[in-house]
């Protein structure tokens, strides 16, 4: 039997360094063992999958050099590779279970379920569905059917005993079914849910080995029953260890940059970055620090993954990337910065800008440097303001974070629009509000137009020296944080309603 592995990433945020550490161990593994490295887009969230997004996605992992065999771009024997594409065969599997008795109709509102689940915490139990679908007479489920009643279809899962199934690399795993919620296997319009059109698609895209994050255990219960209730065979799982930060925590935007453009653009080189998502958890036998991928495919075992949540360092990430540009030559170097810094409509762009600005050539250095650089060198006394409080500072810097943050049509239109609304609910004048922002894009209160700089510059970079910015002045504790959000969406409110919200 022929391996094949697969990376499943859903199109609806940035590019995760996180995503690229599970497709770079697929690959190996399925490299190393002759077989073959797919792609597949699971946007069955509709609401949130984006083009735009999917297109960062596979551009990033290209980038990094990480190509897969079958995807949405290249097709493929077992094509289409995107959910949305293939929405016609879910409906099918899930009403078959049904049909087998593996699966029921569920009519249960929203608002029943809230109440369900209050009624259960307030009993001190853990919220989970309590079956009442199971309890309809055929008759009741078959005039309810007709009347066209808003239903899902839910998978049974048994209440009693214990799931046991074996990771590559822990062993035997077991889970109590207690634990196990009866799954949505189909929702309300007609949509399969992830766990669903997850495991059809494997087992049609005949993928025999799934290696995904530890966050994906407690749903592996819910797989095997299908591939049982299916009667398929199941993919062999390997859980890779979470990414994490400095202090232990899952790896997060919050606490460092995620975005694989991020990295690309501060200038780390694909080889460098994949040579450190190498090195998350895994080690070359020799114990080398600096490989190629194609070093590490030759040299590849799975079970030399330590279980360890590997702690992403971007200081050991930056030395290694030195390391890298240290072996090319000058000839080579350069070619690597022009590339780099190649695209001629942003250099266009920052010509543009400081065009107006500029005597001479020369003084082109002192006006776009800001553009080049990871952050700009800045203080807090840099953010003291005559017209706006401190708080207020903090605050404009966290709200224009979180909306800038929603946002994936990024142009002067959108980015403008987004901060002169903020400015406004906020209740304060343009004028005032934008100095804030011209010290954490571009280290100066003079400098070319703010907005536009940070469209050229883009949103990972944008994000980074915002988030940059707050920590100077003091990003807000986990209890503002949460009094923020809420401000943050009542802002955004109209008037009458805003007060009722508060």
């Amino acid at each position: 039997m022929k391996v094949r592995t697969r990376i499943a990433p859903s199109p609806t945020g940035f590019p995760h360094v996180g995503t690229a550490f599970i497709a770079l161990f697929n690959l190996c593994f399925a490299k190393q063992h002759g077989g073959e490295f797919i792609l597949r887009i699971e946007d069955t969230d509709q609401l949130r999958s984006t083009p735009e997004s999917e297109k960062m996605i596979l551009d990033s992992l290209r980038w990094l050099g990480l190509d897969w065999s079958e995807g949405p771009d290249v097709g493929g024997p077992h094509a289409p590779y995107r959910q949305s594409e293939r929405m016609g065969i879910y409906k099918k599997y899930a009403e078959d279970l049904v049909d087998q008795g593996h699966a029921f109709y569920c009519f249960a509102t929203a608002q029943e379920l809230d109440e369900m689940r209050a009624e259960q915490q307030a009993r001190g139990e853990t919220p989970r569905y309590d079956g009442r679908g199971l309890k309809l007479s055929k008759e009741e489920v078959a005039r309810r059917l007709a009347a066209d009643e808003p239903h899902v279809i839910r998978m049974k899962v048994p209440e009693e005993g214990v799931c046991k199934f074996n990771d590559m690399l822990r062993g035997e795993v077991e889970i109590p079914w207690a634990q196990v919620d009866m799954q949505i296997l189909l929702k309300t319009d007609g949509l399969p849910t992830y766990h669903l059109a997850n495991v059809v698609d494997d087992h049609l895209m005949e993928i025999t080995h799934v290696i995904r994050g530890e966050e994906w255990i407690p749903s592996a219960p819910k797989h095997q029953l299908l591939y049982k209730y299916f009667g398929w065979d199941m993919p062999e799982l390997c859980h890779m260890p979470l990414l994490r930060n400095p202090d232990k925590s899952k790896l997060s935007k919050r606490k460092n940059p995620t975005s694989i453009n991020y990295y690309k653009d501060i200038g780390v080189l694909p080889e460098a970055l994949l040579n450190y998502l190498g090195r998350m958890g895994w080690s070359m036998p020799d114990e080398s620090e600096k490989f190629t991928l194609a070093e590490m495919i030759e040299n590849f075992d799975i079970k030399r993954v330590s279980l360890g949540g590997p702690i992403f360092d971007v200081e050991k990430l930056n030395w290694l990337n030195g390391q890298w540009i240290k072996a090319l030559s000058p000839a080579e170097l350069l070619n690597t910065i022009l590339a780099w810094q190649g695209d001629r409509q942003k250099l266009e762009d920052i010509a543009a800008a400081i065009q107006p600005r500029i005597n001479l050539l020369s003084e082109a250095v002192n006006w776009a440097g800001f553009y080049f650089n990871q952050f700009p060198q800045i203080s807090k006394e840099q953010f003291e303001s005559k017209k706006l409080t401190e708080e207020q500072v903090r605050m404009s810097l966290q709200f224009a974070i979180w909306r800038l943050e929603s946002m994936f049509t990024w142009n002067n239109d959108t980015v403008s629009q987004t901060l002169m609304d903020l400015a406004s609910q906020m209740e304060i004048k343009l004028r005032d509000f934008m100095p804030t922002f011209f010290i954490a894009i571009a280290g100066s209160t003079s400098s070319t137009p703010v907005m536009q700089s940070m469209v050229t510059i883009g949103p990972d970079l944008t994000f980074a020296r915002l988030r940059h910015a707050l920590e100077i002045v003091g990003g807000p504790s986990k209890k503002e944080a949460k009094v923020w959000e809420k401000l943050n969406e009542s802002l955004k409110l109209p008037k009458n309603d805003a007060v009722d919200e508060a």
